[in-house]
């Protein structure tokens, strides 16, 4: 099992920054892509950004130029630079985690999220 714990998130004003971080423990050897997907009050949850172990990234379209993922492969923690903030990027973040290369819409492990909202 890989457990993730997540940090970083908050309240900000419209065209701020944060930065979230997820850190993963157990059988992180076993992980392969791990990123973050988020879910906005009355609505489903959505993919916002992977990055792969060998650090390719791939990004919804909505915070393309925006947001930046990483990744500490030595702590085997993710991180989201999230900058440009938007009312409409509110809601609760939640870490993903996954054997495959890519996370796919049902990724092996999550994290408990965190909460960032965005004034306007």
């Amino acid at each position: 099992q890989v457990q993730l714990v997540e940090s970083g998130g908050g309240l900000v004003q419209a065209g701020g920054s944060l930065r979230l971080s997820c850190a993963a423990s157990g059988r992180t050897f076993s992980v392969d892509a791990m990123g973050w997907f988020r879910q906005a009050p009355g609505k489903e949850r959505e993919f916002v950004a992977r990055i792969s172990r060998g650090a390719g990234t791939y990004y919804t379209d909505s915070v393309k130029g925006r947001f930046t993922i990483s990744r500490d492969n030595a702590r085997s923690t993710v991180y989201l630079q999230m900058n440009s903030l938007k009312p409409s990027d509110t809601g609760v973040y939640y870490c993903a985690a996954s054997e495959a290369i890519a996370l796919g819409s049902s990724p092996d492990f999550w994290g408990q999220g965190t909460q960032v909202t965005v004034s306007s």
